[in-house]
């Protein structure tokens, strides 16, 4: 009785977990395919599921007759910049608020969330008469700032939650050998926790390479555009270019998948592995 009852529990488990990836895969899968249609057969109705023949203009005109090349490496420019520079601080930072002693230190802790309060259209009405006096408007560096300051706070919350599970035993040790902070934050913390800077390089990269409304706002040349601002260019008022749509959502998407395919577990592992001492 009790192994029917487990079978029947196990096969519970996995129809939710197939229906939970049918349900996430199913627009994928459609946009892919879409990409291979022609504009013709993507507006017919009712509509086919696979496409009558391979159709791969849409990638041609994409690659070789727009500028979406140049937006997707300002996109990957933007994102990895933003990334290294936020891996770089939240580290420091996230060793700062857990391991050291100072006056204001859990004030500043406290306020690094505040940033989520207000809406970001606020964040940019404050940023942009700012980098207008600096002269960094229409600029990547712009960007890159504005990226690190919408998602350093939390990452400091991730990469810190990690570094509660270090032993202080360790850290003790390595002060008695005559290790200085910086050393100990090299050679001890950082190796112990690569999972949650893992975790931390996923999550800033993700966020600045799919961001739009700073890139929209901050961004006025189209040499400079990033990709979700330069795929709007396919939405007119009175036509969409549904192929071009497609297929440009399938070589954005490609990069972080492949990407994550690689470093996923990491991610995972980095959200979760901090989550008890």
């Amino acid at each position: 009785m009790s192994r029917m009852r487990h079978a029947l529990q196990s096969a519970r488990r996995y129809t939710l977990v197939g229906v939970l990836i049918l349900a996430i895969a199913s627009p994928i899968v459609w946009i892919a395919l879409s990409s291979l249609k022609r504009n013709a057969e993507l507006l017919r109705m009712p509509p086919t599921f696979l496409p009558d023949e391979l159709f791969f203009g849409h990638y041609y005109e994409l690659l070789f007759q727009t500028n979406f090349p140049i937006y997707l490496r300002n996109s990957f420019v933007v994102a990895a910049i933003s990334t290294a520079v936020v891996v770089f601080l939240t580290t420091l930072a996230g060793y700062s608020v857990f391991r050291c002693r100072y006056r204001g230190r859990e004030l500043f802790l406290s306020s690094l969330l505040m940033i989520y309060i207000f809406p970001r259209i606020l964040l940019i009405l404050s940023l942009f008469p700012v980098f207008s006096d600096l002269g960094l408007t229409n600029t990547m560096a712009s960007l890159v700032i504005s990226y690190v300051a919408v998602t350093a706070p939390l990452n400091v919350f991730i990469i810190r939650s990690f570094f509660v599970t270090v032993p202080t035993e360790l850290e003790d040790s390595a002060f008695v050998d005559g290790a200085t902070r910086l050393q100990t934050l090299y050679r001890i913390f950082i190796p112990l926790t690569a999972p949650g800077i893992g975790a931390v390089a996923i999550n800033s990269f993700l966020m600045s390479y799919s961001e739009y409304l700073f890139a929209s706002l901050l961004i006025i040349s189209d040499a400079k555009k990033t990709i979700p601002v330069g795929m709007s260019q396919f939405l007119q008022q009175y036509s969409i270019n549904w192929g071009a749509l497609s297929a440009g959502s399938v070589l954005i998407i490609v990069p972080p998948i492949i990407g994550f395919a690689f470093v996923g577990r990491y991610f995972v592992k980095g959200l979760t592995a901090g989550a008890i001492k």
